[in-house]
């Protein structure tokens, strides 16, 4: 799944920390999604599109890999 955490993040002049902190998550889960290497839960997803203030699918794409698991 590609999403646009670290692009709204820079947009925002947010660090990893900070957003960590508002979303209430590790800087560490932060960083694992914006490296493609964890998918939030629905909940986590919903929380950073609201943080943000975009739509979830705005932040977040399936990629054509994604409907093959």
């Amino acid at each position: 799944m590609r999403n646009l955490i670290k692009v709204e993040r820079a947009r925002k002049n947010i660090t990893q920390a900070d957003l960590a902190k508002e979303a209430k998550v590790s800087r560490q889960t932060i960083n694992a999604m914006e490296k493609g290497k964890y998918t939030p839960s629905t909940i986590l997803a919903l929380k950073l599109s609201k943080i943000f203030d975009i739509p979830v699918n705005e932040l977040f794409e399936l990629e054509e890999s994604d409907w093959e698991k």
